[in-house]
């Protein structure tokens, strides 16, 4: 394993990479900055449906002739390094008390910002609002907002697994025990910007790591739309690497076609595949690079739909499988199949009228078997796949 700590990655590229924002209270854009096609979107939903990629599709959902215009406002005029910088403490109407779901809906707004952090930001709200006078009293608070966040969506690996890592991470400390309220609440606080923090340097630190691992001349084959994938290939172009990229389309929502998109904007070679054109191209790949929805026990992936076969044909053919995921997706799950695990839905349409007696898999994600995988991009180092299990040891004690 190749491990750098974050902090070494930071320091030694503060000057030459990228300035990061320097206060950790950052506050959730207004109802008003919503983008109308969002909020539109968000409103008819689909009990059939998981809510977590409505979300997705709300952000980078491309599934009509339009998808350019589609795409950029999906983007809209916020990014990471605009985020306000004025510390919130309230949502919503300001008649209405705090609501953590309230607090979590309007930073999961943000296209650029994972639902994960999103939720680590909402709770760190929890502490800076909570009328609790007691840690005991703090901690319960914290545990029911912890619940309702991750009954949202019982679908969503990254929003659970945030969820938890933030409770642990924030209450381990027992110097709590040894303070009076006052000054423990402020050490809670302090804790929960700090990991708020951390997580949402997460992918920068991620494309850092990376690169070493583009060499120029090289293709890479990319699947679906991956926030931290496009943030390793945005790095590399900004370092003037030479490289091409093949972009699978991503049926059915057709996210690689915003990654595409994207990638056309940096002035990057990238040439758009049909799913079922990734075996015929293979043999013009160096490498392969994804996202993940969840990284488990074993250091296996659950991701999109297709990831599992892309991985079967580049190990037949000899070519590395790389996983971009940042730590608060890994999960204490070990997926022993492809059934095992909560199903995620998703819409089809084909286009056609389907008959009623023809049966539709919806299913929106497939898990990938560690054996399958060559090397994982994380916040935490880079990792192969047999050490996720002592990662996940380091982050739960």
């Amino acid at each position: 394993m190749w491990h750098r700590s974050a902090s070494f990655i930071l320091g030694k590229n503060q000057n030459d990479v990228v300035t990061m924002p320097e206060s950790r209270h950052l506050s959730p854009p207004s109802a008003a900055a919503a983008s109308l096609s969002m909020a539109d979107t968000l409103q008819q939903t689909n009990p059939n449906i998981s809510a977590y990629y409505q979300t997705r599709a709300a952000h980078i959902g491309v599934v009509t002739s339009d998808w350019l215009a589609q795409a950029q406002a999906a983007v809209g005029d916020q990014s990471e390094e605009t985020v306000s910088v004025n510390c919130s403490s309230k949502c919503g109407d300001s008649g209405k008390g705090f609501s953590v779901i309230d607090e979590f809906d309007n930073w999961r707004k943000q296209p650029d910002l994972a639902e994960a952090v999103a939720a680590i930001r909402a709770l760190a709200s929890v502490i800076r609002s909570s009328e609790a006078t007691t840690m005991m009293e703090l901690e319960i608070e914290l545990k029911k907002a912890s619940d309702s966040l991750k009954s949202w969506d019982k679908t969503s690996i990254s929003l659970t697994a945030g969820c938890d890592l933030f409770m642990r991470y924030v209450t381990r400390t027992s110097a709590l025990e040894y303070e009076d309220f006052n000054s423990a609440k402020s050490r809670l606080l302090e804790r929960a910007e700090k990991f708020g923090e951390i997580s949402y340097k997460a992918r920068k630190i991620i494309a850092m790591l990376s690169q070493d691992f583009i060499f120029d001349g090289c293709t890479i084959l990319v699947h679906g739309f991956s926030r931290v994938v496009l943030e390793i290939l945005k790095t590399a172009a900004q370092n003037r690497k030479l490289f091409r990229v093949l972009c699978t389309e991503g049926r059915p929502d057709r996210t690689g076609l915003r990654l595409s998109n994207e990638l056309a904007k940096l002035d990057v070679p990238v040439k758009l595949l049909i799913d079922s054109a990734v075996a015929y191209s293979m043999d013009e790949v160096d490498m392969v690079f994804v996202g993940a929805d969840g990284v488990v026990e074993s250091g296996g992936v659950i991701n999109m739909m297709g990831t599992y076969q892309i991985a079967l044909v580049a190990k037949s053919m000899n070519k590395p499988v790389y996983v971009a995921a940042e730590s608060y997706k890994f999960a204490r799950l070990y997926t022993l199949d492809q059934k095992d695990m909560v199903p995620a839905l998703r819409p089809i349409d084909f286009g056609v009228p389907i008959p009623s007696k023809v049966e539709v898999e919806t299913s929106a994600r497939d898990y990938t078997p560690p054996q399958y995988l060559t090397l994982l991009f994380t916040d935490l180092g880079v990792l192969t796949p047999s050490v996720v299990s002592d990662e996940l040891i380091q982050l739960y004690l």
